[in-house]
């Protein structure tokens, strides 16, 4: 599924094994320092013997040969104890090198594993597969990004969603299989069972979701306490994720926090939720397509570029209090439901080059920033213009109040 690569901002390296020097540019300098001391404390005790009487002489010199090889002694100690001292060191760095080499090889062969069992024909190995990454990931911050990708990779493999009546009609299939006591035989596609495809493409998407979740919501007994969310320890910080021309089944990235993403050409099967999510990088969502509705409520955008460009939102969008920071484009951009943007921010010199509206019908609503103007064309549909106003929001339509995602 991928190359095995780690974040270059985490190093795994183990400590640097100094390789061993030669012994004998300071073994001769501690012979030498042995020698010098025995000589100089034998003559510094024998310097005064001429005047001393004979018998007397002879148990001086004994004792300065006894001082003398007791200093020689603790110089000998000394240099024995910085031998020792470097034979741990050794040591110590080759165990560490060891144990790293051997935890390298261990996540190598476990990430080859899980990534060798995405590619199997059962949906259970599959989701065991990611299941092994995901916990992989946890414990190798390193490897997060590169585990991601491979997650991303897995998401972008063609896929079409299994329409209802394919579903009944396998129930159906199982029932009449049970009654004729003989196995039944859903529908496939290159040898997988759509549903059960849809269901491990699920997985996948919440692992995603599970560790870009920035906080999660305050406990229930806590809630007297604090209405501060509590941090989420899952976090994994600084992931981009690419999911150009991914196929999204009830893709939930509420209060994540991520550097960029890319949804370019996305199919967004069922609702999809964005709100509270903060983007620190670029995002594209150009060419894709939301077959529900849509959630950017209270969704911060903080990267140079925002792209919207030729995105069909076929029911609701709502982007209430949604906040961006950089430029923001919508050229051709086609709404066909209800669009809220009220309390939006940011969107004073977005590009609206090309957008298309349906006809406003009475159960549609759409609230418009101030600063954009709704202005009918000659087949009945409509555009948007930038106004001079730079606050509030314009409405046309029904009600002005958004309904509820699902």
């Amino acid at each position: 599924m991928g190359l095995l690569r780690r974040s270059p901002k985490q190093s795994t390296r183990p400590p640097e094994l100094r390789p061993l020097r030669s012994m004998w540019w300071w073994a001769l300098p501690a012979a030498l320092l042995v020698g010098a001391a025995l000589w100089g404390v034998s003559a510094w005790l024998l310097q005064d013997l001429d005047t001393v009487p004979t018998a007397e002489q002879i148990s001086a010199r004994i004792e300065a040969v006894r001082t003398a090889l007791a200093a020689g002694a603790g110089v000998g100690a000394a240099v024995t104890l910085l031998l020792a001292v470097r034979r741990q060191r050794h040591q110590e760095l080759a165990a560490a090198h060891t144990a790293h080499d051997a935890t390298e090889r261990r996540v190598t062969e476990l990430y080859t594993k899980a990534a060798d069992q995405l590619g199997s024909d059962q949906a259970p190995v599959r989701l065991a597969g990611l299941h092994a990454l995901e916990r992989l990931a946890q414990d190798t911050p390193a490897l997060r990004q590169t585990i991601v990708d491979v997650i991303c990779s897995y998401l972008r493999m063609p896929y079409t969603p299994p329409v209802e009546q394919d579903r009944h009609e396998d129930i159906r299939a199982a029932q009449r299989a049970a009654r004729a006591r003989r196995p039944a035989r859903p529908d496939t596609s290159g040898g997988r069972n759509l549903h059960e495809e849809g269901q491990v493409r699920r997985t996948a998407q919440h692992i995603l979701t599970a560790h870009l979740r920035y906080q999660d919501s305050p406990a229930p007994h806590r809630r007297w306490l604090s209405r501060q969310p509590d941090g989420n320890p899952r976090h994994w910080p600084d992931i981009w994720i690419d999911l150009t021309g991914a196929v999204l089944i009830d893709f939930d990235l509420r209060d994540c926090r991520l550097a960029s993403a890319w949804f370019g050409d996305a199919q967004f099967v069922h609702p999809a939720w964005f709100g509270g999510a903060t983007f620190t990088g670029s995002v594209r969502f150009g060419g894709a397509t939301f077959s529900s509705d849509v959630e950017f409520d209270q969704a911060t955008f903080i990267g140079r570029t925002t792209w919207f460009d030729q995105v069909t939102f076929a029911d609701g969008a709502q982007f209430g209090g949604t906040t961006f920071s950089g430029e923001v484009r919508f050229d051709q951009t086609t709404f066909a439901g209800g669009a809220w943007f009220n309390g939006a921010q940011g969107l004073q010199e977005a590009s609206l080059a090309g957008v298309r509206l349906t006809p406003v019908v009475d159960e549609v609503v759409r609230e418009w920033p101030s600063c954009w103007r709704a202005e009918r064309s000659a087949d009945g549909w409509q555009t948007l213009r930038l106004t001079a106003d730079a606050q509030g929001t314009s409405t046309t339509g029904g009600e002005q109040s958004p309904k509820p995602l699902a």
